[in-house]
């Protein structure tokens, strides 16, 4: 009987840390999803005359129903070795809803919908921010973001943010770091592991606009990093490569900064 081909599945397949998490995976099946089904294919026909075993799937991960389309094509192809995801937005879109809605929302059920196809050795890596780590622990909104579908949960995170929307940003991604912790147990039941990432300033398309957005505060970002450089899409890339091999099998429940150690030096900034 032929073997199960077990799938590295990473969301935001098309952007700039999802190829690159593609690229890390040369020689392992990848499934690659996004919202637009042109970027989708654009990327997947890139990466195949490349030489990688890559296959696409456009889906929209706020709807529930192409979610379900989407797990149902990766559980016909094989099992899920691991889910990365790497989709979202940042404040940019100016939009409270939106942001925590992609961010914070669409990974729960990303998270809940993939835990079916979850085995041993399967390993879930959400990413989060740095910018999460500005966020202290507080029960007054931790609750509505530990539990980002419940009634009212928008609203009480929004009482928090004052209407900006990169503030919003930074709750939702500290959501998906306290989503982590939630789901230890549940995953652990099944032998498989659940992290996060929290990228610093990678320069990424989407970090590109941010910049051009706000040029003096990104330049005062990379002179406070340590390094004195941003990151690029493969330091990320390489850790989470890192993350779904035995040598990590005993990381779980726990957030990754790959920031060049600039954090602790914008937290100073107040």
């Amino acid at each position: 009987m032929k073997a199960q081909k077990k799938f590295i599945v990473i969301t935001g397949g098309a952007g700039g840390i999802g190829q690159a998490c593609a690229r890390v995976f040369k020689n392992q099946p990848i499934i690659l999803t996004d919202y637009s089904q042109q970027k989708v294919d654009e990327t997947v026909e890139k990466l195949s005359k490349q030489g990688f075993d890559v296959s696409g799937f456009a889906c929209d991960i706020t709807d529930k129903k192409d979610i379900e389309k989407l797990t149902k094509f990766v559980a016909e192809k094989g099992s899920l070795k691991a889910f990365i995801h790497t989709a979202g937005v940042s404040g940019t879109v100016k939009d409270l809803h939106k942001v925590y809605t992609i961010d914070l929302v669409a990974t729960e059920l990303l998270v809940d919908a993939f835990y079916k196809l979850a085995e041993k050795d399967t390993v879930a890596i959400l990413l989060s921010s740095m910018m999460a780590h500005t966020v202290p622990s507080n029960k007054d909104y931790d609750d509505a973001l530990v539990n980002p579908q419940a009634l009212g949960s928008f609203e009480t995170v929004s009482k928090f943010v004052n209407k900006d929307s990169d503030l919003m940003y930074n709750f939702a991604k500290r959501g998906v770091q306290l989503l982590t912790i939630k789901n230890a147990n549940k995953w652990g039941e099944k032998g498989a592991r659940i992290v996060s990432v929290s990228p610093g300033v990678i320069e990424t398309p989407m970090a590109l606009k941010a910049m051009e957005e706000h040029p003096e505060r990104m330049e005062l970002i990379k002179n406070a990093t340590p390094l004195k450089r941003n990151g690029q899409p493969e330091d990320v890339a390489q850790l989470i490569h890192f993350l779904t091999t035995d040598a990590a099998r005993f990381i779980n429940s726990t957030d990754i900064l790959v920031d060049g150690g600039v954090i602790h030096n914008i937290k100073k900034m107040g």
